[in-house]
């Protein structure tokens, strides 16, 4: 037993030695003129650093690359990488990759199509290459090189997809990251790269609350919870449970996503809270935009909290994520809206407006989201 000893001390000093890794986060609107938050990454070798989108809802990731049709002048030069790879249809990674198209026989270069925001759409060839996340360097990754786009919702520098399926980043880093990562998001008004993803279990917050991770096979990259209720100042908004409850085979439920910009109830239950906020909060009530419920700024301080009750947690948001204020200043305005009334409006979504300086932690080997507070404005 003693004999062994050596090896053991050198396996806990690499324990010892692991070290947090963080990707800077920015909001996209200071640096790219876009809603969503991107993170600052490399591909290739030599790195090639690209602000891609942070996406919990999508597997794949994606850049536009040389050649693109329809593309932002920032491109992946895959001629001038090292590492790059390329991948068939008889690659398995080829057959995880959403709207792949192969032909019956024969072997050719793995295609896909992808629609993106509702009115945009993608033609990506798949590919390997290394992707660098801060010190940390993952060869071999698989990722979409984007040859067209149409519309105008396609991230300028890319995707990097976070969500549960086999080809997402946590996937295919395998035991590197233990199924774990986190982000803080800081304020969208805030111009630097002060937020981060933290990928792995070293460095997440020692003490924070938790509530289960639900799993959707209909849906599988997506983070499902419990959201049991919500409170607006000290009243209980009465909601029916079947309202909020979660059903795999219609996909309702409420999911936490860091692409969607604001967070959005399905239409009963978004008016029930609304209706409750409206009743709290003095003066007259207009609309502005996508805000139904917009206030003279100056009765802000009356405003209510709301709290979003999870199983096993509850969330109190701060005002900054309930709230929105007209370019002038002079409105503030609740900054929820109702799910569109179409065939997917079963869904709740929390969206990235609502997690701004928050820590959210996302651990898929336990099954189990972490919300703790943050500033990283």
């Amino acid at each position: 037993m003693a004999s062994k000893d050596p090896e053991r001390l050198k396996y806990l000093s690499t324990l010892a030695d692991q070290k947090t890794t963080a990707v800077p986060i920015a909001p996209g609107q200071q640096v790219l003129k876009i809603a969503n938050y991107v993170v600052r990454v490399k591909l290739g070798t030599p790195g090639q650093q690209m602000f891609m989108v942070l996406d919990t809802s999508n597997d794949a990731a994606w850049v536009p690359c040389s050649g693109c049709t329809g593309c932002s002048s920032t491109t992946f030069l895959p001629n001038a990488s090292t590492t790059l790879g390329s991948l068939d249809c008889s690659g398995a990674q080829c057959s995880q990759v959403r709207g792949f198209s192969c032909p019956a026989t024969g072997s050719s270069a793995c295609l896909f199509n992808q629609s993106y925001g509702g009115d945009s759409s993608l033609t990506a060839t798949l590919v390997q290459d290394a992707i660098t996340l801060a010190n940390d360097v993952i060869p071999g990754f698989t990722f979409g090189c984007i040859n067209a786009v149409s519309g105008g919702s396609i991230p300028p520098q890319g995707l990097l997809g976070l969500g549960r399926g086999p080809i997402s980043l946590i996937s295919q880093a395998g035991a590197m990251y233990s199924g774990v990562f986190s982000y803080c998001l800081p304020s969208f008004k805030s111009y630097y790269f002060s937020g981060s993803l933290k990928l792995g279990p070293v460095g997440q917050p020692k003490s924070i609350r938790t509530t289960p991770l639900l799993r959707n096979p209909h849906r599988p990259s997506l983070y499902y919870v419990n959201l049991t209720g919500v409170s607006v100042g000290r009243i209980k908004v009465p909601i029916p449970s079947e309202q909020l409850v979660f059903d795999p085979n219609t996909g309702a439920g409420t999911i936490i996503d860091s692409g969607t910009v604001i967070t959005r109830f399905v239409q009963p239950v978004y008016f029930a809270i609304r209706d409750e906020f409206r009743k709290q909060v003095n003066g007259p009530i207009s609309s502005l935009g996508a805000f139904d419920t917009c206030f003279a700024a100056t009765n802000e301080a009356e405003a209510p909290a709301i709290t979003l009750h999870f199983e096993g947690l509850n969330l109190v948001l701060p005002m900054e994520n309930s709230l929105i204020h007209s370019s002038s200043g002079s409105l503030a305005c609740l900054s929820m809206a109702a799910a569109p009334n179409n065939v997917n409006s079963v869904l709740n979504v929390i969206a990235n407006l609502q997690q701004q300086n928050l820590r959210i932690m996302f651990d898929t080997t336990n099954s189990r989201l972490g919300i703790a507070r943050e500033l990283c404005n």
